[in-house]
This record gives structure tokens, C-alpha cells and sequence, in this order.
């Protein structure tokens, strides 16, 4: 008994109104999934490749379709060889670059054919770290740093070959920097390009080479470079040194060098984005009675006045003592200073008199007196841990 097919738009998991580009998309899913080629051996994966394979056949031909719509499988059962594939007509079905797109992915070719050899590509990036200090970040500085780059052989003058010989036209590809290859699928012969593995498609093959830099036309070498590192870059971010990098391929640009910034921690300032911040101890004199107090900032120190009956962790802010914006150094950020009272702790006979004195005249000894005449204050005991 012949197997019962499933239905079209079914297998190809799309909607009935469904368009070709949606018709296409899904087929390409499912042909790569269940291709033979990625599933060695599996019937299973081989018989619903061809399932979605007459599928997109008959949904992707306008007439095809219309009578698979008016009629369903019936349409089709003289070519269709008694509900088998194998016997299924293919002709007409529009697979065209599709099996480029398939074939290319599972291949590693390129997606279309023609020839020639690979274009110019823009040689690697090299990497680099370079450590500076606190205030190196926020004014900016010049460094010097030293690595590996690959500079044009001196002997063959970048051609990779012996002196008194050239390179040759390569007989692979015959200089086209590309092969072609077919591969037999259940639709005939599809061909396909990929860059030449002899020539690694450049169209030239060097018989003998150089004995300096052994056939690649470059020699590595130590090379020192200059790092202007601008005002304002924070930890982590890179600086990018253009066209220094590893040669280009094919007569493409050089890579570039890019040097991360290593910013180093201050004992005194943090930073968040442009500004700054820092912790300033204040006497309680001065939090009291108003004072001034110096503040160290990346600028210099500055003096503040600080106001009478200030309370500790009061935040000021240093308009522009920031960190510079790194687009636009003429702009800085903000200094916020938290302002901490210092609480005495060894105090001579005549300076606690004088506390006692000033905790009267404030009236709050009075006052804790009183509540506890009156019990609205019961005294706690002193508890280790918790009193000294």
C-alpha cells in the first residue's frame, strides 16, 4: 500500500496564502537540516529531504501550484510514480541560487560562480595594554609601546620569492584565484566556487622562496609606538592606531593596533563617568561653628568655607573639577565632596568641661534629665558588645 503523502504546505511548515520569498525561506531551512550530506546514514533525514524537496517544487511553480490547490495530490500521480519521489518531475522548479545559498553553507564554496581571484581584505588588528595613573586619565598623556608586526621582507621586497625568481601564474586555478567544483545532489549537478587551496587565491604559486622571510614577503620585527592617549579616557577603553596593524591580503590596508587603557586607582578619588569623588574629615568645631577646611582636588588643593551647624556626610559640590568629556575636553564634569564630622575621642579634663558646659547651654542634658524623672526614658544598662 503506497504511503500516504503529507500535505505540501504542511511539510514546508508555511501558511496556504504563504509568498515565495516564504516559501523559499522555509524550504532552505529544511533542505539544510535534513540534507544527506550532514546526516550520513540517516534514511529517515534522507526521506524528508526529498519530502520537502517536491514540496517547494510544486509550491514555488505558479501552475504547479494552482493545481495542487484545486486538485491536491491527485494532480500529480502519473509523474509522481504511484506516490513515491523518486519518479517526481523537478523540471520547472525554480531552485536557482537557492542551491547556491544550500550547497555554499554546506560546502564552504562561494554562493555564486565566475571567477576571479579574491578581492583585497584589510589585514588583522593587532592588541596591545598600556597602564597610566589616576591623573594621567583625566589630563591626558603619551605613552610609548612596543610589539610584534609583520613589516615587508627587505630581501624579495614582499613578493615571497627567492631573489632572481617571481612567483608563477598558478596551474590550479590558472591565476583566477578561485576553483570550481561540482557536487551531485538529487537534482542533478550543482556547481559551485571556492578560493583556490593552492594559491589561497591570490593566482600565484611560489616555487622557491625566500629564505628570509620564507615565502610570505613579510619578516616580524619589534617596532615602538607613540600612544597620545587623550584627556578624559576611562579604564578599559581603547585607543585606535589606524593602518598599523598586520599587512592586508591581496593589496588590501593594514590592520589597525588598538592599545587598551589600564587606568590605576587613586587613594584618594573615585570616579563615575566625569566626575569625581572624594570623602573630607571636618572638625565639629568647624561643622559647627562654620570654618574653612582644605580639599584636595586633581587640580591642586582649594579651600571651602564650610557653613556653621553643618552635619556630617553633607555632599558639596566643585563645579568643573571633574574629569574633561572625552569628546569635547573643553567641558568637564563635577567634584562632589562628602564632608564627614570628626568626633573627638581623646578630649584633656578642661576640653570635656567645656563639652559638658556647651551640652547644657544646648539644653540636651537638661532635657534627658528630665525624661527621666519623669520615666518617660527609662536607663538602659550598659551590654557588652553594644556600649564601652
Amino acid at each position: 500500500m503506497a504511503e500516504q503523502k503529507r500535505d505540501y504546505y504542511e511539510v514546508l511548515g508555511v501558511d496556504r496564502k504563504a509568498d515565495d520569498a516564504a516559501l523559499k525561506k522555509a524550504y532552505r531551512v529544511l533542505a539544510k537540516k535534513y540534507h544527506p550530506d550532514m546526516n550520513p546514514g540517516d534514511k529517515e533525514a534522507e526521506k524528508k529531504f526529498k519530502e520537502a524537496s517536491e514540496a517547494y517544487a510544486v509550491l514555488s511553480d505558479p501552475e504547479k501550484r494552482r493545481q495542487y490547490d484545486q486538485f491536491g495530490h491527485a494532480a500529480f500521480e502519473g509523474g509522481a510514480g504511484g506516490g513515491g519521489f523518486g519518479g517526481f518531475d523537478f523540471s520547472g522548479a525554480d531552485f536557482g541560487d537557492l542551491f547556491g545559498d544550500i550547497f555554499g553553507d554546506l560546502f564552504g564554496g562561494s554562493r555564486r560562480g565566475g571567477g576571479g581571484r579574491s578581492g583585497p581584505a584589510k589585514g588583522a588588528n593587532l592588541r596591545t595594554s598600556v597602564r597610566i595613573t589616576f591623573e594621567e586619565a583625566v589630563f591626558g598623556t603619551t605613552k610609548e609601546v612596543e610589539l610584534t608586526v609583520k613589516e615587508e621582507c627587505k630581501t624579495c621586497h614582499g613578493s615571497g620569492a627567492k631573489p632572481g625568481t617571481s612567483p608563477e601564474t598558478c596551474s590550479k586555478c590558472g591565476g583566477k584565484g578561485q576553483v570550481v567544483f561540482t557536487q551531485q545532489s538529487f537534482f542533478g549537478t550543482v556547481r559551485n566556487v571556492q578560493t583556490c587551496p593552492d594559491c589561497g587565491g591570490t593566482g600565484k604559486v611560489i616555487r622557491e622562496k625566500c629564505p628570509d622571510c620564507r615565502g610570505t614577503g613579510y619578516v616580524p620585527i619589534r617596532k615602538k609606538y607613540e600612544v597620545s592617549i587623550p584627556a578624559g579616557i576611562d579604564n578599559g577603553q581603547c585607543k585606535r592606531l589606524a593602518g598599523q596593524g598586520e599587512p592586508g591580503v591581496n593589496g588590501g590596508p593594514r590592520g589597525d593596533v588598538l592599545v587598551e587603557v589600564l587606568v590605576g586607582q587613586h587613594p584618594i578619588f573615585q570616579r563615575q563617568d566625569v566626575n569625581i569623588y572624594s570623602t573630607v574629615p571636618v572638625s565639629f568645631a568647624v561643622a559647627a561653628l562654620g570654618g574653612e577646611v582644605v580639599i584636595d582636588t586633581v587640580d591642586g588643593k582649594v579651600v571651602y568655607d564650610v557653613k556653621a551647624g553643618t552635619q556630617t556626610d553633607t555632599r558639596i559640590r566643585l563645579k568643573g573639577k571633574g574629569v574633561p568629556n572625552l569628546r569635547n575636553p573643553e567641558v568637564r564634569g563635577d567634584h562632589y565632596v562628602t564632608l564627614v564630622v570628626q568626633t573627638p575621642e581623646r578630649l584633656s579634663a578642661e576640653a570635656k568641661e567645656l563639652l559638658r558646659r556647651f551640652d547644657e547651654e544646648t539644653g540636651d542634658s537638661l532635657h534627658a534629665s528630665e525624661r527621666l524623672k519623669n520615666g518617660e526614658a527609662p536607663r538602659e544598662k550598659r551590654k557588652r558588645g553594644f556600649f564601652k
